[in-house]
C-alpha cells in the first residue's frame, strides 16, 4: 500500500471552532486526512481546512447537523466515496442546554439536552462503525465533561446528558472491541474557549487556583488528549473515561 492510500481518515464533529478545530489542526499536522464537520459555520470550517492544507495536510469541510440521521449518512457516504474509509471519529459537537436548577427546570428543557446529546452520539457512531468493522480497525473518541461525574449548580441537564454519553461509550466499547475498535471518553474540565468566554474572570481565577497545575485548560490541552486516543498511542485502552482537568478532580 502506498503512503497516500495508507493515510488514516478522521471525522471530527463540531470542528469549526474550539476543541474540535484544535483537534482537527493537530491531527492534520500528524498526517491524518481530516473531515471538518460543522453545522452552520462554513466560513470557520473553511479556515480550519485552509490551515491544515497550509501545513501540507489534507482536509475537507462537510456540513451536517449530527442530530439528523439523513445528513449524517450523507456526510459519511461522501467521506467514504472520496477517501475510502473512516479510521477515527471524534464526537465533539456541542449541544445547547438550559442552565437552571432542577426545581426551575421543565421536562422539555431537560430532555432536549439529553435527546440532542444522545441522538448525535448514537447516529454518528452507528454510521461510522460499518466501515471500521469492515477494516477491523477503528478509534472512536467521545468528548464529555467533568460535570458527568461532579455536579455543579445549574448544570443538571448538561451533566446528566454527558453522564449518559459516558455509559453509552462503555457499552459500545464492549460490543465492538473484537473488531479492533476502541471507544474512549475524554472529559475536560473548564477550558479556555469561546464557549466559556462568558464565565466571569473571578470564577476562572478560582478554578485555576484550585487546580494543582494552577491554570485552566487550553483547547490544545484537550486536543492532545483526544489525539492519543484517536491514533494508536493507546491501542489497548477501551471503555476508558479520561479526565483532562489539570488534577482539580482526580477520579
Amino acid at each position: 500500500m502506498d503512503q497516500q492510500s495508507s493515510k488514516k481518515v478522521v471525522l471530527i464533529t463540531g470542528a469549526s471552532r474550539g476543541i474540535g478545530a484544535e483537534t482537527a489542526i493537530l491531527l492534520g499536522k500528524r498526517g491524518f486526512r481530516v473531515v471538518v464537520n460543522y453545522a452552520s459555520s462554513r466560513e470557520r470550517a473553511d479556515k480550519v481546512v485552509e490551515e491544515i492544507r497550509n501545513y501540507g495536510g489534507e482536509a475537507m469541510a462537510i456540513q451536517a447537523d449530527v442530530r439528523n440521521p439523513e445528513e449524517v449518512h450523507r456526510m459519511v457516504e461522501k467521506v467514504l466515496s472520496v477517501w475510502g474509509s473512516i479510521d477515527s471519529m471524534v464526537n465533539n459537537a456541542s449541544m445547547s442546554f438550559v442552565q437552571k436548577s432542577f426545581l426551575e427546570m421543565t421536562w422539555e428543557e431537560f430532555s432536549q439536552k439529553l435527546n440532542d446529546e444522545m441522538i448525535s452520539a448514537f447516529t454518528v457512531t452507528k454510521s461510522v462503525l460499518p466501515s471500521m468493522i469492515k477494516k477491523q480497525y477503528g478509534r472512536i473518541v467521545h468528548v464529555a465533561s467533568g460535570l458527568a461525574k461532579t455536579p455543579a449548580p445549574g448544570m443538571i441537564a448538561h451533566g446528566s446528558a454527558k453522564a449518559s454519553l459516558v455509559q453509552f461509550a462503555k457499552y459500545v466499547a464492549q460490543e465492538v472491541g473484537e473488531h479492533g475498535i476502541t471507544v474512549n471518553v475524554i472529559s475536560p474540565g473548564l477550558v479556555d474557549t469561546e464557549a466559556s468566554s462568558d464565565q466571569p474572570q473571578a470564577f476562572r481565577d478560582t478554578i485555576a487556583s484550585l487546580t494543582p497545575m494552577k491554570r485552566i485548560a487550553s483547547a490544545e490541552d484537550i486536543a492532545k488528549a483526544i489525539a492519543m486516543y484517536a491514533d494508536d498511542d493507546c491501542q489497548f485502552i477501551t471503555g476508558a473515561y479520561i479526565p483532562v482537568n489539570g488534577g482539580i478532580d482526580m477520579n
